[in-house]
């Protein structure tokens, strides 16, 4: 009885962490009004901007939206692996990948966009190069080296555990095959 009902409140402590997606909602929220604030001081400016320029205002929007792209995985793989399902199966607009990434795959897809989001800044470093340091540019390239080594390191991680799920699935062993 004591253990029945402590059980269930370590598992109604999983909303808990609703509060955090909640939070995270409000900063994707952010991150549109700091990306309607960029877009509002590009346009009257985009003729007399040079083509690098436009370019480097444009990866900046990517960066902004591969972020949001981020936070939306995060927010809606992290509440339904740890919270609750989310009750949207026959909406029209539900994304295919929704309630289909475990952890696993919610990690590869947070380090890639980690990867790509750095690429970005290297990118938008070596076309603005006249005003990055040398110093500057060796660490945003060993910064991205490192993400994209730990993301091919974790990928390696998830495939050999992948490899091994299935006999640690198989279940306790009967005790005729201990022996």
């Amino acid at each position: 009885m004591i253990e029945r009902r402590f059980e269930q409140i370590i598992f109604a402590s999983r909303w808990l962490l609703a509060p955090f997606y909640l939070g995270l909602v409000v900063s994707l929220g952010a991150l549109l009004v700091k990306f309607t604030q960029e877009i509002l001081h590009i346009i009257p400016h985009v003729l007399e901007m040079s083509e690098k320029d436009v370019l480097l205002a444009v990866l900046t929007l990517i960066d902004m939206s591969f972020a949001g792209n981020l936070l939306l995985m995060v927010i809606f793989a992290g509440y339904e692996n740890f919270v609750s399902k989310i009750d949207v199966a026959n909406h029209e607009d539900r994304p295919d990948w929704m309630g289909k990434v475990d952890f696993g795959g919610l990690k590869l897809k947070l380090i890639a966009s980690i990867v790509a989001i750095s690429g970005i800044h290297l990118l938008k470093a070596f076309m603005n190069l006249s005003q990055t340091s040398r110093d500057e540019l060796m660490w945003l390239v060993i910064i991205h080296m490192t993400f994209v080594i730990s993301g091919v390191l974790l990928a390696c991680m998830d495939r050999l555990e992948g490899h091994h799920a299935p006999a640690a699935k198989s279940g306790p062993k009967s005790a005729t095959d201990q022996h």
